[in-house]
């Protein structure tokens, strides 16, 4: 017999705040995360999922028992288990999955197929970070085909999911750059602000954990086409991602940021553009 606790998903639950320490969050609220029935609210929410115990969760809702006590293993055995490099192994453990069951070796049937499907539209955020970092993890695609294949997870209505999105492509972009940047610079004109800012926090220089785009670090010129485009968005979500973009190339290229900001107040004499530039320049002004 299963005895299993029932928890039910009340208004409160789903409309809470969610807690400021790891340590504050409801034990309901952590059996729903864990079970993949509720999504994260904040940081703190989403750093405390067992990634471990949800796989577990999601293997047996999708009927994969046969295929879950390797992969559980693999990934429990895993030394370092920090978020940033769990969800990757399991990202991985998935695709092999979902290789073993595609027809040919092309990709595109992958990312149709009901499997994959059904984990890039899960309710969990979590769920959803992996289906994300699969397509990292994909050598066969294009630099195209990748960008078409992750604008769902960079437009997600989740902030993990979005982050996630970006750090799945980040090694993509250091050995691609000028291709993700031809690519990209239709995104920084799209209608959707998460579009935009997806297409500037992919290519920031130092960026946050994620590897550092060298060759942006030593000639952020590269990306002004992008960031430019957005020199005076009206989404603050955009705006604070422009500027952080511009503290990044501070660090490496301080004289060029100054410059760069000089020429945007006077093309651009705007209360977006001001913050920007404001912002951007927050580590010089230390």
């Amino acid at each position: 017999m299963n005895n299993e606790r029932i928890v039910v998903l009340t208004d409160e639950l789903l409309d809470r705040k969610g807690a400021r320490k790891m340590s504050e969050i409801p034990h309901e609220v952590i059996e729903l995360l864990q079970k993949g029935q509720l999504q994260t609210v904040n940081l703190t929410e989403w750093l405390a999922v067992d990634h471990v115990t949800l796989l577990q969760h999601v293997l047996d809702e999708l009927g994969l028992a046969e295929e879950s006590s390797p992969i559980i293993r693999r990934v429990s055995n895993l030394a370092d288990k920090k978020v940033m490099k769990i969800i990757p192994a399991i990202a991985l453990e998935w695709k092999v999955l979902l290789d073993s069951r595609s027809v040919g070796d092309s990709s595109t049937e992958l990312y149709k197929s009901e499997l994959y499907v059904t984990l890039a539209q899960h309710h969990s955020d979590s769920v959803r970070c992996w289906a994300a970092y699969i397509i990292g993890q994909d050598q066969r695609m294009s630099v195209h085909d990748k960008l078409v294949n992750i604008r769902p997870f960079a437009a997600d209505s989740h902030f993990g999911v979005r982050e996630i999105a970006w750090m799945a492509l980040r090694e993509d972009i250091i050995n691609n750059l000028i291709e993700f940047i031809h690519y990209l610079s239709d995104w920084v004109h799209d209608e959707d602000a998460n579009i935009r800012r997806y297409a500037i926090e992919l290519t920031r220089p130092q960026g946050v954990w994620a590897k550092h785009i060298i060759a942006l670090k030593e000639n952020p010129q590269l990306a002004l086409p992008l960031i430019e485009s957005v020199l005076s968005d009206p989404a603050k979500y955009v705006q604070d991602s422009v500027s952080n973009w511009l503290n990044d190339a501070s660090k490496t290229n301080p004289e060029w940021v100054k410059q760069i900001c000089q020429q945007w107040l006077k093309i651009s004499d705007t209360k977006e553009t001001k913050r920007i530039v404001t912002r951007g320049q927050r580590s010089l002004a230390k």
